[in-house]
């Protein structure tokens, strides 16, 4: 038993089964399925008295939705409690908040996810890491701004052509994401844990996650709050008591997360930003090793730095967060497919893997930078498909893009639909004979 838990860990087999128990108890009782999602947890508290109702986290029925523009702020519609419930206190009419399932796993507990994707970004730039050496990172860096810049075309055009671009404009960001978990599984089978393809794949993942990042806390503020620069002090407060705490010789992840973290995450919350991305300031400042051994190199969570001390506490837990954020986003109707779900599709089927194949291309031949030794550019194509699969990161954008609805779900039917680059990837790996290399699955050396 212990054996198959720890395969449906670290294969991030949560997140699927949370995914379609989403999806058939949406399609067999959408009622009982919506009343789950705005179970509230904690009344009237302090973290969501400074939290503005964001549209990411209302998760209503487009009929609920409706009807809550209809009535006041924070009514009961047909008896069911609204996500981040408004409620008079009796006091003037004063409003507090609620703390929702929804808000905790998306606001709250998803700040663990990114955290533990910042840090895979910074130790990245390690010595050793794939960023280390830019000149060998060029060619898949470049091939990353290809996998971002396609998808937003594509998905521009389709949304320009069916006259719908001013409602779908919002979503341009969401067919760039590349889900590096996924993507990795499928890129493992066709090309075997030796082939430079992988660490390739991994590269170029990273730097997805780290434009993602940004892209996140640029494009999309929450759009309730005003964006208030002055409350980012706050997360530049969180990095001096990371200093401090340091100084102080403490090794425990605890105080840098509860203390610091905490602060940074309130200032991005009070600031407009989305507060998931509240603990990726702290991250540089935690104590850490110096070296970087590879992504998915699971013996570096032996390491007794506090970093990576948080990754190896953190990475179980967050493993069942991501199954608890796809049991509560990806509950859509098979019915909800629109505009939206072509363009998300198309965006990330055909966007990602030609702007890689392109930007690849340019990079490594018109640039002169070459592909890592034993790589052809017909690996090239078969790898920019397995990254086509952008399944967590897209559905997360699609929720804090769109207001709930009909175009949130038909956006995330297209993100659900990524998973069909996995078929892109299998057909392209026969089309172009790619051959497996056997190899221990340790991606110390990221092709280097």
């Amino acid at each position: 038993m212990r054996r198959k838990i720890k395969f449906l860990l670290d294969n991030s087999m949560f997140l699927i089964i949370g995914t379609v128990a989403a999806l058939l108890w949406a399609n067999m009782n959408e009622g009982s399925y919506s009343k789950f999602l705005h179970t509230v947890l904690v009344e009237d508290t302090i973290v969501g008295a400074v939290m503005h109702d964001d549209h990411s986290d209302a998760h209503a029925t487009t009929e609920e939705a409706a009807k809550g523009l209809k009535e006041e702020a924070g009514a009961l519609a047909d008896g069911k409690e609204t996500d981040h419930a408004e409620k008079g206190d009796g006091h003037g009419g004063k409003k507090k908040k609620s703390i929702t399932l929804h808000y905790l796993i998306n606001d709250i507990l998803m700040a663990l996810f990114f955290a533990i994707a910042g840090k895979e970004v910074w130790e990245a730039t390690f010595p050793g890491g794939p960023l280390s050496n830019a000149k060998k990172a060029a060619t898949p860096l470049l091939a990353t701004l290809g996998g971002m810049a396609g998808p937003a075309a594509i998905y521009c055009l389709i949304a320009s052509m069916s006259g719908s671009f001013s409602d779908l404009s919002n979503g341009w960001a969401i067919p760039c994401a590349t889900d590096i978990a996924f993507s990795y599984m499928v890129a493992r089978i066709v090309f075997g844990a030796g082939h430079p393809a992988i660490p390739f794949l991994l590269l170029l993942a990273i730097a997805d996650d780290a434009l993602g990042l940004v892209i996140l806390a640029a494009f999309y503020p929450n759009p309730d709050i005003p964006v208030e620069p002055i409350w980012l002090l706050l997360p530049v407060a969180s990095m001096i008591i990371c200093v401090v705490f340091k100084r102080m010789r403490l090794w425990s992840f605890w105080p840098y997360l509860l203390v610091a973290g905490t602060v940074s995450w309130f200032g991005f919350a009070l600031a407009g930003l989305h507060p998931a991305l509240g603990l990726l300031p702290i991250i540089p400042f935690m104590p850490h090793a110096h070296t970087d051994t590879g992504l998915f190199d699971w013996g570096k969570l032996e390491k007794n730095d506090t970093l990576s001390h948080f990754e190896h506490w953190m990475k179980n837990p967050v493993e069942i967060v991501l199954g608890m954020f796809g049991l509560l986003n990806a509950g859509v109707l098979l019915s909800s497919s629109g505009v939206a779900t072509w363009a998300v599709i198309g965006g990330l089927l055909i966007g990602k893997p030609l702007g890689i194949v392109l930007f690849g291309m340019i990079a490594a031949k018109g640039l002169g930078f070459g592909f890592p030794k034993g790589m052809t550019w017909k690996d090239l194509v078969v790898l920019s498909c397995a990254a086509a699969i952008g399944f967590t990161v897209a559905l997360f954008i699609t929720t804090v893009a769109f207001t709930p609805g009909a175009i949130q779900d038909a956006a995330k039917m297209g993100a659900l639909g990524s998973f069909g680059a996995a078929i892109l990837t299998f057909v392209a790996a026969k089309v172009f004979g790619t051959v497996k290399v056997a190899g221990t699955g340790n991606e110390n050396d990221h092709g280097h």
